[in-house]
């Protein structure tokens, strides 16, 4: 029993030491080229193609008429550019949409309400059957939280003048981060993904992902790698590795930002991690293999996508260590003399972590001050101030995404989930989360073990001092303020919304 102990906590151990090592490796690329990073595009009377703009919406009363707004508000011939409301949505959002476009008419935008009878696919199968019926060569993308700048379509077009080129993807930017204690923490987050993954992949020359929205396709990409699919509940990263593999190559324009919201309730911010993580880890059955096995893709390029793909597995390995950690815990206390010495110095491969928690440190802070202008004093002491927040929330999560990725790796499935939307220029206070009738009003199970988990920790914690075993205390305590606060939020959101 003590030998399972053992290995359940070696293993995630080290794999999270070789996939911190391949995120440091990103950071250190990202740092290095970064200041070749200039959006240099410029159109040209030479080359205006026709856009389509897929607007996909389901059940988002509270935002689709900004998204619409900023829509018609792009600098772009309107001749150019058709625009696809792919609406599958079953309430008020159907009528609220009808009006917007009558209302918009009269400004000469082609705007069509696209309808289907059934909701087949959700979001891929409305994309593709969108396809079907559009005549851009080029196709926009946009979630309902977004609010595309007007020069989208001016910054993202030119690029697609290279033959080769079958993605522009723009970074998200959040409009509503210092909402909360809980949106700064999310910007955090995504920040790293946007900033130095997705800058440090592309600008190496590796696998990189379309993320759903705010990135503009060439309709012969889509086309030529089999087109949107269904079975996975990332649809965006399926595409892309799949169009990757077949050689198109993605453009990442890390200097212009798309605007979105942030989830500001924890069901719904859990909702989101859940789809996307789920969705990861399906991407990786579905993908990884071709990855491997393809020829054409070098050796490091087979390295990054393994570290890509399989990042959802980050919080099983985290889970596993941390429950296997309390066991041995116990083992050192139970057995003396040279067993016992054994099991404190397995805890002392806990030092690892520190190395891990040096190599993660640095990926977001690259990501943290550059996109607050850079160095500052100020910078740092805020990020020093925050991040520790952040790897509590992080490790706090662990159960939750875990258990998302285990769905998706053993191939359960479950229908897409879409993250409720707020307009926070509406709603403005926490109380004005009770009109927002997308959201969950109960307590998961999830929310109930993670404070279980809260209370198993700060036990072992309590004991440990007691009987004067410290090896874990810095990985505990952690985990108890983590899970503390994931529980927390879970309950509390949820007691609001009664």
């Amino acid at each position: 029993m003590a030998t399972l102990f053992v290995i359940l906590y070696t293993l995630p151990l080290f794999f999270i030491f070789l996939y911190s090592c391949v995120q440091l490796q990103l950071a250190l690329a990202f740092w290095w080229r970064r200041r070749k990073l200039k959006n240099d595009s410029t159109m040209t009377k030479d080359f205006i193609p026709t856009v389509t703009i897929q607007l996909p919406v389901y059940n988002e009363l509270y935002v689709v008429e900004r998204l619409l707004d900023a829509i018609v508000k792009l600098d772009y011939p309107k001749d150019k550019v058709e625009i696809q409301v792919l609406d599958d949505s079953n309430d008020e959002t159907v009528q609220i949409i009808a009006n917007k476009i009558k209302e918009l008419e009269p400004f000469g935008w082609d705007i069509q309400h696209v309808r289907r009878k059934e909701r087949v696919g959700f979001k891929a199968g409305a994309l593709a059957y969108g396809l079907t019926i559009s005549k851009g060569e080029f196709v926009a993308v946009f979630d309902a939280d977004f609010i595309p700048k007007s020069d989208f379509l001016k910054k993202t077009v030119p690029y697609f003048v290279q033959d080769n080129i079958g993605v522009v993807q723009t970074r998200w930017e959040h409009m509503n981060k210092g909402y909360s204690f809980l949106t700064q923490m999310q910007a955090l987050a995504l920040d790293g993904h946007f900033v130095v993954e997705q800058m440090g992949r592309n600008m190496s020359g590796h696998f990189m992902n379309f993320n759903g929205t705010a990135g503009l396709w060439r309709r012969a990409c889509i086309e030529d790698a089999g087109g949107w699919a269904a079975d996975t509940l990332t649809e965006d990263l399926d595409l892309s590795y799949r169009a990757q593999l077949k050689g198109w190559e993605f453009k990442y324009l890390g200097d212009v930002t798309t605007p979105a919201e942030l989830p500001v309730a924890m069901n719904a911010f859990k909702s989101q991690q859940f789809r996307w993580t789920k969705g990861a880890a399906e991407c990786a059955v579905k993908n990884l293999p071709k990855v491997l096995k393809s020829k054409n893709v070098s050796f490091f390029d087979k390295l990054h996508a393994i570290s890509h793909l399989m990042n959802s597995g980050i919080f099983i390995c985290i889970l596993l260590l941390s429950l296997a950690s309390v066991p041995l815990v116990y083992f050192q206390l139970q057995y003396q003399g040279q067993q016992g010495m054994m099991f404190h110095k397995i805890l002392q491969l806990a030092t690892i972590g520190f190395l891990n928690l040096g190599m993660i440190t640095v990926f977001f802070w690259f990501s943290y001050e550059h996109t607050r202008g850079g160095f500052t004093v100020k910078n740092f002491f805020s990020f020093l101030l925050k991040f520790p927040f952040f790897l509590t929330m992080s490790l706090g999560m662990a159960l939750h995404n875990a258990m998302a990725a285990i769905e998706g790796y053993i191939g359960k499935k479950s229908p897409f989930v879409r993250t409720p939307k707020f307009n926070l220029e509406e709603i403005g206070t926490m109380k004005g989360w009770k009109k927002n009738k997308y959201l969950s009003k109960g307590v998961s199970l999830t929310a109930k073990m993670e404070l279980f988990l809260a209370i198993f920790f700060l036990m072992t914690i309590i004991l440990s001092i007691n009987y004067g075993v410290y090896d874990m205390l810095m990985f505990h305590i952690p985990l108890f303020i983590g899970y503390s606060t994931i529980s927390g939020y879970s309950f509390i959101h949820a007691r609001m919304m009664q």
